[in-house]
């Protein structure tokens, strides 16, 4: 059975706080993504799985909706003019070769400043970032650049080429050819992302072709994944938390297989935090396309997911308030103490859990 919580509560942000021992942050992918741990959290009590056992806990008629996005070569290095190192991660392709990004320098650049850019191995073809000025507004948080080379390629041919995997702070070595492969999932279609929808990295296609096989269904949303993601909230009171903004899409196709999984009496089952928060945008705004910035924490009305394929988060971050919104925040805590002391791999490329929205919703405590 589900597990209920019956107590309304106020949260602050140390109640999602826990300690988590170094070691147990994955910095490779399992050798097989299906290979993956699955802590299946739909019951009162924890039960440790592997991946592959997902379809076992399905059954035809679920819908499976997941975040086709795909991740960008986001990661620029380059130098100003002075000789200062500096690196970019673009966050969003703006129109006229312009792009929205980070900006890590020791010395912030002026506006019209020009920097060159690290081109490929074979490819010296004159990569170069001028700054324009701030953005979305003067006092945005990120910048706004034109990139440029000799054969006038657009930002994503540019990123294709010279740019590299943006990996998550945590994740310690640079890019490699099994990062290009694995922190992209096997469905990858629609490109803006910074990071991946991490929780879809342990689909396989046999795994995909399994659950085609039962009868259990399938959806694509997008949501391109914002560098936002990874960062901590840092007010102790929750409500004066400002949400990064990311870009979603709820299909027709989409919007139609919900309608269908809610006549049949089937489950939506989401893949991922941003598949949650794609589907709960729609739900709440009316809109099938546009930014959101929803803010998802206990007390917060789930209207289409019922149940959630996750990886383990952050400690303090939106996600662990997002997953303790759906599941209840004694359930949520009590599976990571769980997951912990069984050694199970934390964050993009570690293992998954599955959860199932607490029957109480808007009092889960």
């Amino acid at each position: 059975m589900p597990h209920t919580s019956t107590t309304a509560r106020t949260f602050c942000l140390s109640d999602f706080d826990f300690d988590l021992p170094p070691e147990l942050i994955a910095q490779h992918p399992a050798p097989e993504r299906s290979g993956s741990r699955l802590l299946d959290g739909s019951a009162s009590a924890p039960t440790d799985r592997i991946f592959r056992d997902l379809p076992g806990l399905l059954k035809a008629g679920d819908l499976l909706v997941f975040n086709d996005t795909r991740v960008m070569n986001a990661r620029l290095f380059g130098e100003k003019a002075t000789g200062g190192k500096l690196e970019l991660l673009i966050e969003r392709v703006l129109g006229g070769n312009q792009v929205a990004a980070h900006l890590r320098v020791s010395k912030k650049p002026a506006i019209g400043d020009t920097m060159s850019l690290v081109s490929a191995p074979g490819h010296p073809d004159n990569v170069s970032a001028t700054l324009l000025g701030r953005w979305p507004d003067a006092n945005g948080a990120l910048f706004r650049f034109v990139l440029a080379n000799d054969a006038g390629d657009d930002p994503y041919t540019l990123m294709a080429r010279h740019g590299h995997v943006p990996l998550p702070p945590y994740i310690t070595h640079t890019d490699s050819a099994e990062d290009a492969q694995r922190y992209q999932t096997v469905f990858a279609k629609n490109l803006g992302a910074v990071a991946a929808p991490t929780a879809a990295l342990h689909f396989d296609n046999t795994l995909l072709a399994q659950l085609d096989a039962m009868g259990v269904q399938r959806a694509h949303v997008t949501l391109h994944v914002g560098a936002g993601t990874f960062q901590p909230v840092k007010t102790e009171n929750l409500s004066e938390h400002q949400m990064h903004s990311e870009w979603y899409e709820v299909p027709v196709a989409a919007q139609q297989a919900i309608a269908d999984c809610r006549a049949r009496g089937g489950r939506v089952v989401a893949v991922g935090t941003t598949t949650v928060r794609t589907l709960e945008s729609w739900a709440l705004s009316g809109q099938p396309t546009g930014d959101t910035c929803i803010f998802i924490t206990p007390g917060f009305e789930f209207r289409v997911v019922d149940a959630l394929v996750t990886n383990f988060h952050l400690p303090k971050s939106s996600l662990m308030m997002l997953v303790s919104a759906f599941a209840g925040h004694e359930h949520i805590m009590a599976l990571y103490a769980h997951a912990i002391r069984e050694r199970y791999r934390f964050f993009s490329y570690g293992d998954a859990m599955l959860l199932t929205r607490a029957l109480s919703g808007p009092e889960a405590g």
